[in-house]
């Protein structure tokens, strides 16, 4: 219907735009990328494998470095400190919290509280992170699950490295004192290596490395905007909970936040697999055939 100029009504302008709307919905549905894409989120369970991960890496990473605490040198101390404080932009109450669990007392306190054997199935017990890992990369890639008798050395392996990245994050962050866009541009770096071969170690090889880069470098970009997005969020949060509820605040928003980061890392290397397996850029990274997908 139309008015008296014989311009649309406001309802029919709505209806033809709704009908546009729908017919422009249903030809993105049907292209393979996005049907591709969609599939790829539904398979890797993003929300479930990220709260299971930022589970696990809390729950084995305080045990973990008060058994580092006990043992490294205090140069080594007093790095990991600082990059705690680096990457989270930690200050005040929080910042006390935080660090606070690197200031033992010394190796025999630590041995007598947790035991030998206590602190070596503390070190084991973060491998469960390793696994969880390891199962969401084979996910991406629609390959069957690799035995622990083949992989364990890996999640050890996986860890030891990623605990020491862990302890030289703050000088990556600062430039190692040049300031912050070369901390940037370095973390990304670093950030794309870590991620690309983090793949490559928990896949055991059966993926080339070429077509492993795009997810290293979505994960690797997702972190970076991530780490300097924390700055802003989490002093501040952190430093309302711990004033309002004491160190159970510090559980809630550490955990919090986790869980963003490890939905970032696990969309990072979800997408990349659906990426790599695109038309030329698939030929050119030698990207293998898309398996048929498992229903585990």
């Amino acid at each position: 219907m139309a008015d008296q100029r014989g311009r649309p009504s406001r309802a029919d302008w709505f209806r033809a735009r709704s009908a546009w709307l729908q017919e422009r919905t249903a030809t993105l549905r049907d292209a393979p990328f996005l049907r591709r894409l969609a599939a790829q989120l539904i398979h890797i369970h993003v929300l479930d494998t990220a709260t299971r991960l930022a589970a696990q890496t809390f729950l084995t990473a305080l045990p973990v470095m008060f058994v580092l605490a006990a043992f490294m040198p205090q140069e080594v101390r007093t790095s990991a400190s600082d990059s705690l404080k680096t990457v989270l932009g930690l200050q005040g109450a929080s910042l006390d919290e935080v660090t606070g669990v690197f200031h033992t007392k010394g190796q025999e306190s630590i041995t007598d509280s947790f035991g030998g054997i206590g602190i070596l199935v503390t070190l084991l017990s973060a491998t469960s992170c390793s696994r969880i890992l390891q199962r969401l990369c084979e996910r991406s890639w629609h390959l069957p699950h690799l035995s622990g008798r083949l992989a364990a050395w890996r999640w050890l392996a996986w860890l030891l490295v990623w605990l020491a990245a862990l302890i030289i994050q703050g000088k990556v962050r600062s430039g190692f004192g040049a300031g912050d866009a070369l901390g940037v541009v370095l973390y990304l770096i670093t950030a794309s290596l870590l991620w690309w071969w983090t793949q490559h170690l928990l896949l055991a090889g059966r993926v080339p490395w070429l077509p492993l880069l795009p997810g290293a470098v979505l994960t690797s970009a997702a972190l970076t905007t991530l780490a300097w997005a924390s700055r802003l969020y989490v002093p501040r949060s952190l430093n309302r909970s711990v004033a309002q509820f004491g160190p159970l605040g510090l559980v809630f928003t550490l955990l919090s936040w986790l869980i963003v980061v490890f939905t970032a890392i696990t969309l990072g290397i979800g997408l990349g697999y659906v990426l790599a397996g695109q038309g030329r850029l698939a030929r050119l990274l030698g990207t293998p055939d898309p398996a048929p997908q498992d229903e585990s």
